[in-house]
C-alpha cells in the first residue's frame, strides 16, 4: 500500500487542502435523523488532527458526497485506520451519526488504483481542494464522484494534465449548478459562431466580446470545443484555461486556490 499519498503523515496534503470553505461554497445541511451507513465507496480528501488521538477526516462519499467524520484513535501508532485512510486510494467505509460530523466505524482499502506521483500528485490534491472548497457536506453527487474516480485514473496512467483537468473542472461547475451554457449567445439566443469573439458571464454565460471588456476574450470554436470536450486544438486548451481560472475564481469568491499556485510556480522552474 502507498505511503507517500498518506492523508495523516504527508506535509503536503496538510497544507495544501485547507479545512474551511470559503463564502462562495453552498451552506452544508446537517441530517435530522440517525444514519448508519456501511460499505459505502469514499475517498479521503483531506484530514487534521483532532484532540489527542483522534482525526476530522474530509471524504467524499458516492451516495452521500461529501461528509465530515471523526476517525477516534486514528492518530495511534498501531490504530488500523492510520494505515488505510490515505488519499487517492478507494476506500469501503462505514459511519454512523445524525450530526453533521459523524463517526467513523471502519474504512477498508479496496485498492485496484495506480498511486499518484509527482505532478499527478499535486494534481490530485488540486481536485481534493475544489471539492473541499465546492461542494456542501451532505450534497449527493454520485455522477461526480464516478468523474472523479475516472480523473484520477487518467492521471495515474499519464493522460495529458491540462486536458484532464479542464475535463474535471467543467464536470463540477456542471453538477454543482453553476456552469453557464456555453454553446449559445445569452444576448441574442443564437448558437455560438466558431469564428466569432465572447466572454463568459459566470452567471448567464457567453456573449459577443466588446472592447471595454476586461473577462477573458474566447473564441466560438473554444467554447464549442468545451461543450463537446474536444481539446485537442491548442488554442482550446490555451483559452480554456483562462476561462476556467476565471470562472472558479467568481464561484470560489475570491478564495485562493493553494495547490493551484504551487503547480504554477513548479512550471516556472
Amino acid at each position: 500500500m502507498p505511503s507517500h499519498n498518506d492523508a495523516i503523515d504527508t506535509p503536503d496534503a496538510a497544507n495544501t487542502v485547507q479545512p474551511a470553505a470559503p463564502a462562495a461554497a453552498r451552506r452544508s445541511r446537517p441530517l435530522l435523523r440517525e444514519t448508519r451507513v456501511t460499505g459505502q465507496p469514499g475517498f479521503v480528501l483531506h484530514s487534521y488532527p483532532y484532540k489527542e488521538t483522534s482525526l476530522i477526516v474530509d471524504m467524499f462519499t458516492r451516495d452521500y458526497g461529501r461528509v465530515g467524520l471523526v476517525a477516534k484513535g486514528a492518530k495511534r501508532p498501531l490504530s488500523k485506520l492510520r494505515g488505510v485512510l490515505q488519499t487517492f486510494q478507494p476506500l469501503s467505509i462505514s459511519f454512523s451519526g445524525k450530526l453533521e460530523l459523524r463517526t467513523l466505524i471502519d474504512a477498508e482499502w479496496v485498492g485496484g488504483m495506480l498511486p499518484l506521483e509527482k505532478t499527478p500528485l499535486l494534481c490530485g490534491f488540486y481536485l481534493n481542494e475544489l471539492l473541499v472548497k465546492l461542494i456542501a457536506r451532505d450534497d449527493k453527487h454520485p455522477a461526480l464522484f464516478d468523474h472523479y474516480v475516472s480523473t484520477l485514473n487518467q492521471l495515474a496512467h499519464g493522460e495529458p494534465v491540462p486536458i484532464v483537468l479542464r475535463k474535471f473542472e467543467r464536470a463540477l461547475l456542471k453538477e454543482t449548478g453553476v456552469a453557464a451554457d456555453l454553446g449559445r449567445c445569452t444576448t441574442t439566443r443564437a448558437a455560438v459562431d466558431p469564428g466569432c469573439d465572447y466572454v463568459v458571464d459566470p452567471e448567464r454565460g457567453a456573449r459577443a466580446a466588446v472592447v471595454s471588456d476586461v473577462w477573458p476574450v474566447v473564441t466560438g470554436k473554444t467554447l464549442l470545443d468545451m461543450e463537446r470536450e474536444d481539446y485537442a486544438d491548442p488554442a482550446t486548451q490555451a483559452q480554456s484555461k483562462q476561462l476556467m481560472r476565471f470562472l472558479l475564481a467568481h464561484h470560489l469568491g475570491g478564495a485562493p486556490l493553494n495547490t493551484r499556485q504551487i503547480l504554477i510556480d513548479l512550471m516556472q522552474l
